[in-house]
């Protein structure tokens, strides 16, 4: 069991749990397909505590190497970046949609390349064991929260469709904005 608390094991606890949020977020695809939303954000929110404890872990036990950030960000793309559109798409406008389904393809296109550029922008200036006290722009897992309140609106009738195309693209420009966000 020492591969867990060693740093050059590819599966050390720290990408152990990255490898959770993996999961988690492979579990939330398909329940969404399959029109579990319920359960769909229920993995989408456990792939998310995946990814606030795996950083945690990397530094508290000194884990943290490239092959983890590059593997927390391939989990963040997955978990921040492809779900929550995802969600958005078969939750609200897989069926009855009063917007042409084009543009809806260009918005969750859009929002999808200003999550993966900002996560390769991140994994540029990345250094291990290093943590910024400030994020620049949203980062992807307050990008995916965000979707999911914009979701909560539109399930609570304060928000019609068209709005909530319209916010999914302001939540994508501020991914890479200059926006200043603590680090927890």
């Amino acid at each position: 069991m020492s591969f867990l608390f060693n740093k050059n094991s590819h599966f050390n606890l720290a990408n152990l749990a990255t490898f959770g949020n993996i999961a988690a977020g492979v579990l939330a695809i398909y329940f969404i397909t399959h029109s579990s939303f319920f359960a769909g954000a229920l993995f989408a929110w456990i792939g998310g505590a995946f990814d606030l404890i795996d950083g945690k872990i990397a530094r508290k036990y000194k884990l943290s190497t490239q092959f983890g950030i590059q593997l927390d960000s391939y989990a963040d793309f997955l978990s921040f970046v492809i779900v929550p559109p995802m969600f958005i798409y078969f939750a609200i406008f897989n069926s009855a949609n009063e917007i042409n389904i084009f543009i809806i393809f260009v918005v969750f296109v859009y929002y999808i390349i200003s999550g993966l550029r900002r996560l390769i922008q991140f994994n540029i200036e990345a250094t291990e064991g290093d943590v910024q006290k400030h994020f620049i722009g949203v980062p992807t897992p307050l990008g995916g929260i965000l979707l999911f309140c914009i979701y909560l609106l539109w399930l609570a009738g304060v928000l019609p469709q068209v709005f909530v195309l319209l916010l999914v693209v302001i939540v994508g420009f501020a991914l890479n904005s200059k926006i200043k966000i603590k680090h927890l």
